[in-house]
């Protein structure tokens, strides 16, 4: 995946999010989420933290949201009971909540479970046997997730389509609902779970389509035997996830314990905006 910048964040960024997180060896995991919208480069930044954390010794370890979407299957049964969008991996609605809710608990406890693992480009879940499992308790979990701990919509806010998927798609509002209450209803067990947030913010959405598709880029260049989204497909892709990533943009720089806003080439280039611990 394309690293924001090319050589990943600033070492003294790292350093500061690793702070952040409160981890010490030996005192209990703490969960670090990073949250973002889609290419903001959240992977590129976990990985740097488990690397930084490891080096501190650390015990340290990185999951997506995205590793806990729901099988093929299990979206292709919604699509058929609820509403065809929901055969599409992404908005809230599409992950296995409970599995995830289970895993940092289980970790949480001191125990060693399977962290899952999603194949973007086969578009489901590896099979369990794929899936790492820790080499010992962890003192450090970094979660990163492109809707990580945001909040539901009000109810009137939805009344209206969005952009072309919701009004030729959805135009009754019935997949745009639902989503919304599995935000509400479902995803909060899992948000009280993270113990430290910070988010990385686009200048806004309309960067999303192009570090997405470099993102798509990247996948395939690494696995070339296999097949991807074509431009046109990618955004169609993109706009499920239009609604909750205005919503991010709208409610997290108030909601994070830090905000990093970067530019269009994903680059720091404002100090970070909020920092509850100073």
């Amino acid at each position: 995946m394309p690293a924001p910048p090319p050589t990943g964040f600033p070492d003294a960024l790292v350093a500061r999010a690793l702070d952040a997180s409160g981890a010490r060896a030996g005192a209990g995991l703490r969960v670090l989420g990073v949250s973002g919208l889609q290419g903001s480069g959240k992977s590129t930044l976990a990985a740097q933290l488990v690397a930084a954390a490891q080096a501190a010794g650390l015990a340290a370890a990185c999951v997506s949201l995205d590793d806990f979407y729901l099988t093929a299957a299990q979206r292709r049964a919604l699509a058929g009971q609820v509403h065809p969008l929901l055969a599409t991996r992404g908005p809230p609605g599409t992950h296995d909540v409970a599995l995830a809710i289970d895993t940092l608990d289980a970790l949480r406890a001191g125990g060693l479970p399977p962290l899952p693992r999603f194949d973007k480009l086969g578009d489901d879940r590896l099979p369990r046997e794929h899936w790492p499992r820790p080499a010992r308790p962890l003192d450090l979990l970094v979660l990163e997730g492109w809707c990580l701990c945001v909040p539901a919509e009000p109810a009137e806010a939805l009344h209206a389509p969005l952009n072309r998927l919701e009004r030729e798609e959805d135009p009754d509002g019935t997949w745009r609902r639902w989503c919304n209450a599995a935000l509400d209803h479902d995803y909060p067990l899992l948000w009280s779970r993270v113990d430290v947030l910070w988010f990385l913010q686009p200048p806004g959405f309309e960067v999303v389509v192009d570090w997405r598709w470099q993102q798509e880029q990247a996948l395939r260049a690494a696995e070339p035997g296999r097949r991807g989204m074509d431009r046109g497909q990618l955004e169609r892709f993109v706009q499920h996830y239009e609604r909750v990533s205005r919503q991010a943009l709208r409610t997290l720089p108030g909601l994070a314990d830090a905000t990093v806003p970067l530019d269009a080439g994903r680059r720091v280039h404002a100090p970070i905006a909020r920092d509850r611990r100073g």
